[in-house]
C-alpha cells in the first residue's frame, strides 16, 4: 500500500510539474502561480481531473490554456485519462496570484 501512495505522490508532482509549464500568453507568469488552479485530483487508473479558471471570460487563450493543460499531462508517463473543467465560480482576482507572481509582476 504503501508503494501506491508514493507512486500517487510521484504522479501528482509530475502533473502539478505539467502544468507549471503553461503560460498565459500576455503574462510572464505560470498558470499556478497566478492562481488559476483551483483543483488537481488522481483518481483510480491514473485518471487527473484539473479544475481551472481563467483571468476572465472573455480571455484571449481562453481556448489554448486549458486544451494546453490536457495536452502537457497527457504526454507523462503512467497517465491514463485527463479532464479540465473551466468555471468561474469563484471569479478570479490577483489575490489569487502567489506571492513569487506578484512580485514578478510588480504588484509588490
Amino acid at each position: 500500500m504503501e508503494e501506491t501512495k508514493h507512486a500517487e505522490e510521484s504522479l501528482r508532482d509530475r502533473v502539478m510539474a505539467a502544468i507549471k509549464t503553461v503560460y498565459d500568453p500576455e503574462i510572464p507568469v505560470d498558470i499556478y502561480e497566478l492562481g488559476l488552479i483551483y483543483e488537481v485530483s488522481i483518481y483510480p487508473i491514473n485518471n487527473v481531473f484539473v479544475k481551472m479558471t481563467l483571468t476572465s471570460p472573455a480571455c484571449p487563450a481562453a481556448e489554448t490554456i486549458p486544451s494546453e493543460v490536457e495536452t502537457k499531462i497527457k504526454q507523462l508517463r503512467d497517465v491514463n485519462d485527463v479532464q479540465v473543467e473551466v468555471t468561474f465560480d469563484p471569479p478570479y482576482s490577483p489575490d489569487m496570484m502567489s506571492e513569487a507572481a506578484k512580485l514578478e509582476l510588480g504588484f509588490i
